[in-house]
């Protein structure tokens, strides 16, 4: 049976600590009630200090199920950020670095969460690898671990069984993938309905490729992003764009899938479904209207390229989503 870890620190982000353990309580009872006992796993809530008491950021007291000295092994280690520069904490969990760098010298594999990326990188696991954090700390990780490769626009890294999330949404995001990882496809399917308003991507081929790991430092690739974040419902042409950066076309997608593992084209189209989802879901726009709002005057072209990256058409993805609102508001 696999064991996974959930530690708890004085002062951390309550939701760093309760998400990860409510959803995989969730897929252990999902997995229960469907008899399928082979996919349970041992969830343990573990102090990173030396009591099984701690208070958590806002006050919220919790009792721990025991302390990390107890536990030789663990497959899957969850770290938890905390409220406020989490520099503060970083001398009095010394032992739980120690401890980190134990377990993934041992194969294990390790998750931080927001400002949880100091710990990892204070047991010097993050040595040239990429990693992500809290925005507001980036500037000061870069100083303090100039050797990290800080992703600024990535809110999921992922390399050698290190794992580091930018934000709490994205840790319902991460959890959606550790839960398929251990539980299987559909009680995954049955989570992210459960936990999320969204439709679950597959996150395993959008953000957690091993090529996803080059860091992306090429500012004029940064200006084409920002450009078409501003820019993308109007009538883009890719050779255009290039012109735009005094680029070739052959350079600006050989640099723009160097940086992103997209090309600019596969970028624009994300871009407009994304926003076309935001739309489908908040608004009673027509489908057509969805389509040209957009930068797509071929609504048939916006349906087709709907379904292929999402799996459903328009009209199915709305009434997906305004259900789950709808019961959402209604319990």
């Amino acid at each position: 049976m696999k064991h996974v870890t959930i530690i708890a620190v004085p002062k951390a982000l309550g939701s760093t600590v309760t998400i990860p353990l409510e959803m995989l309580s969730a897929a252990n009872d999902i997995a229960k009630s469907r008899r399928q006992l082979d996919k349970l796993v041992t969830i343990e809530l573990a102090s990173g200090s030396d009591s099984t008491e701690l208070i958590l950021s806002g006050g919220m007291r919790i009792i721990c199920q025991s302390t990390l000295k107890n536990i030789n092994n663990s497959d899957l280690i969850f770290i938890p950020g905390v409220w406020g520069n989490p520099r503060s904490s970083l001398p009095k969990l010394k032992p739980m670095m120690n401890w980190l760098a134990q377990q993934y010298a041992a194969g294990n594999t390790l998750c931080s969460i927001v400002t949880g990326s100091y710990f990892l990188a204070e047991a010097g696991l993050l040595h040239g690898k990429p990693a992500t954090t809290h925005w507001r700390f980036f500037d000061e990780f870069v100083e303090r671990y100039p050797d990290i490769k800080l992703q600024r626009k990535r809110f999921i890294t992922f390399a050698d069984r290190l794992y580091c999330t930018g934000s709490v949404n994205a840790v319902r995001d991460i959890m959606l993938h550790f839960v398929e990882q251990l539980y299987g496809e559909s009680i995954a399917n049955e989570i992210a309905r459960q936990f999320t308003h969204e439709l679950k991507r597959s996150y395993e081929s959008l953000l957690l490729k091993e090529d996803q790991q080059r860091s992306h430092h090429d500012e004029e690739i940064i200006k084409v992003q920002e450009w078409l974040d501003q820019n993308y419902p109007g009538d883009v042409i890719i050779s255009a764009l290039a012109d735009r950066f005094k680029l070739s076309v052959r350079s600006l997608n050989r640099r723009f899938k160097l940086a992103t593992n997209t090309s600019p084209l596969q970028y624009l189209q994300s871009l407009r479904i994304e926003h076309a989802k935001e739309l489908l879901k908040q608004s009673n726009l027509a489908v057509s209207e969805v389509s040209d709002m957009v930068g797509y005057q071929d609504a048939s072209y916006f349906t087709s390229l709907f379904k292929k990256l999402t799996a459903v058409t328009p009209v199915e993805y709305r009434s997906l989503v305004r259900n789950k609102l709808f019961l959402a508001e209604k319990s």
